[in-house]
């Protein structure tokens, strides 16, 4: 009979049980991932419409890396903004709620024709309010490690910048610096910047950085892009790739413009794979979107290309025209479909259907109760928030009854100031200079050319009361006759009078 030794027992033991120890080691990491926190990256754009990317239709437009996040995520077709400008509705994700609630309802500080028909309200503060919880704070309160990069535009004092709004990490640009020489622009400065380089490179290094350092904890990232707000800059080498490529039909082709929308793409990418690389993309929410819709054309009339880059379309009708919002009616600043409707993509590794297309109705309220239930945390209390966690939609759900979102502009702007409500496939906008109503059946008429409101006076009245009522509810500032109207000179853009009374008071 053979004998086994000590040893040769303890190699056998250690054989049996070195497999069993890594089925178990991966049982409680697999574990682990399934436990933690995830992460989440909120890429914003600026001024993007919901026609110009591939994804959403556009066949002139290159945006490879979006394509990518589309094709592994959700696309949805009725996302929306809660405002038609940038300041409201970046007020609304980082509240939760409607600008007309927050009082900001223009971009900081305001337009201004000081002699039209009607007196605008201004916003009652020119940053976001101090006493509101932020998106920032309640994911702080939450576990998360927050971060934010790019355009703030809620406020320009240091108690109003991210660092006292929730933000661990950030850095702000004051105005639209393309390119950076030196840190040129940013706030806290950055004197490690010693060449020119893009604005959208140096916030992706921003991001980048921070997903590196925090990647052994949940963080929240805030990454806001300048691009492709005007005016219009891109590299030389990305524009002359469009000005030599076939041009499309029905699409102006502007070759400052797609150059872009590349750059913008290019930093979607450069974020992916950095989540790819350390191995974060599996608990790793990504959302991108944009903050209204896109511009076709400067509300002054002048020319919307930098300086430096005029020339390249000087004399023709492409100075002036940087996108069409087509099939969608008009554009930023106005409460048709063209400044409201919005490009959103969500990627979420084994919590979302590759490839999956919602029909749900989305607004920009919606993400802070929607990343609250994602970082698994109650509502910081007695906050009040307009929006609904769209996760039920994020898995798939469609939506029960039809819902009801508002939008309050009161201002001059691509258009008069105005109201609207959309609820289920109806939208209904007021126009507050006349009175005029106009009612559209988006199922059937996204272009919003055939004005129902005669037809279905019935709808009307039910949405125009529904619409009055949410305004007495959110304590909506409404514009009042002007005194010093003068129909000669209402076109005309004054200096707002915010300017003035902020330097008599530094006085």
């Amino acid at each position: 009979m053979r004998t086994v030794n000590n040893s040769q027992i303890f190699r056998i033991i250690n054989l049996v049980s070195f497999p069993a120890f890594i089925i178990l080691l991966a049982c409680n990491q697999a574990s682990r991932q399934e436990d933690a926190k995830p992460n989440i990256v909120f890429i914003l754009a600026d001024d993007l419409g919901w026609a110009d990317l591939p994804a959403y239709g556009n066949s002139f437009n290159e945006a490879p890396s979006l394509d990518r996040l589309a094709r592994e995520g959700m696309r949805f077709t009725d996302a929306y903004a809660a405002c038609p400008v940038c300041s409201p509705s970046r007020a609304s994700i980082q509240s939760g709620m409607y600008p007309a609630r927050v009082g900001v309802i223009d971009f900081i500080p305001g337009h201004w024709r000081p002699y039209e028909s009607l007196r605008v309200p201004e916003n009652r503060t020119q940053f976001l309010p101090e006493e509101i919880i932020t998106i920032g704070e309640a994911m702080k309160m939450a576990g998360y490690t927050t971060g934010y990069f790019g355009k703030w535009h809620l406020g320009h004092q240091p108690e109003h910048l991210p660092g006292a709004q929730g933000y661990d990490d950030w850095r702000v640009s004051r105005g639209i610096y393309y390119n950076l020489n030196s840190g040129e622009g940013l706030h806290p400065p950055d004197t490690t910047i010693s060449d020119q380089r893009r604005l959208s490179e140096v916030l992706t290094d921003y991001s980048i950085n921070f997903i590196e350092r925090n990647q052994d904890k949940p963080f929240f990232l805030f990454l806001a892009h300048f691009d492709v707000h005007v005016q219009l800059d891109a590299d030389m080498k990305l524009i002359d790739k469009y000005l030599n490529k076939e041009k499309v039909e029905n699409y102006p082709c502007n070759a400052i413009y797609a150059a872009m929308v590349e750059h913008l793409d290019r930093s979607v990418g450069r974020v992916l794979s950095a989540l790819d690389d350390l191995h974060l993309s599996e608990n790793t929410m990504v959302v991108f979107y944009s903050d209204n819709g896109g511009l076709v054309s400067r509300f002054d009339g002048i020319p919307l290309i930098t300086k430096d880059k005029l020339h390249i379309y000087e004399g023709t009708d492409l100075a002036y025209i940087a996108t069409s919002n087509a099939p969608l009616r008009n554009e930023k600043g106005t409460v048709y479909e063209g400044g409201i409707r919005e490009p959103l993509i969500i990627k979420w590794p084994e919590k979302i259907e590759p490839g999956s297309v919602s029909v749900s109705l989305i607004t920009s309220v919606d993400f802070f109760p929607t990343f609250m239930e994602i970082a698994g945390a109650p509502m910081p209390a007695g906050r009040l928030v307009d929006g609904r966690s769209f996760m039920p939609q994020l898995r798939g759900q469609t939506d029960e009854g039809e819902r009801s979102v508002f939008w309050h502009y009161p201002v001059y702007h691509h258009d008069v100031p105005a109201g609207a409500i959309r609820k289920g496939i109806w939208k209904l906008i007021e126009f507050f200079d006349d009175g005029r109503l106009e009612l559209y059946n988006l199922k059937e008429d996204i272009n919003e050319q055939y004005d129902l409101a005669n037809e279905r006076p019935d709808k009307v009245m039910e949405l125009h009361e529904e619409l009055r009522a949410w305004r007495i509810s959110v304590r909506a500032d409404m514009p009042v006759a002007n005194p010093d109207f003068e129909p000669e000179r209402r076109f005309i853009w004054g200096r707002h009078p915010y300017h003035d009374r902020e330097v008599s008071e530094s006085q």
